[in-house]
């Protein structure tokens, strides 16, 4: 971690599912999502400090969502990016907002 700036993170707004940022972690608003009960939302952050071999993790919060059951299924360290997996785990009724996506991503 003494390479890492832990103070900082970055924030980011995503736009059909990606977004693109400069930062080991940080915070990503999605745009509104209307996805179905049991589907799946992937978030793809674009990021050249990432590596295929890093430890990442996120967590989901509500933005301005207010139905369905978001969380995050996978998240997957590639060269220069991560997708996050998000799914509503409702049974019937969709996601109708944003989300706020947290993740880190560490060097092993």
């Amino acid at each position: 971690m003494s390479t890492l700036n832990r103070t900082n993170g970055v924030t980011g707004t995503a736009v059909a599912g990606a977004v693109t940022v400069n930062g080991r972690f940080g915070k990503i608003t999605t745009e509104a999502l209307v996805t179905a009960a049991g589907a799946n939302y992937p978030l793809t952050v674009t990021d050249p400090g990432i590596s295929a071999t890093d430890m990442a993790f996120a967590s989901v919060d509500q933005g301005t969502n207010t139905t369905g059951d978001p969380g995050v299924l996978r998240v997957t360290p590639g060269a220069g990016s991560l997708v996050i997996l998000v799914r509503n785990h409702h049974a019937s009724v969709a996601l109708n907002g944003t989300l706020k996506v947290s993740f880190a991503s560490f060097p092993v």
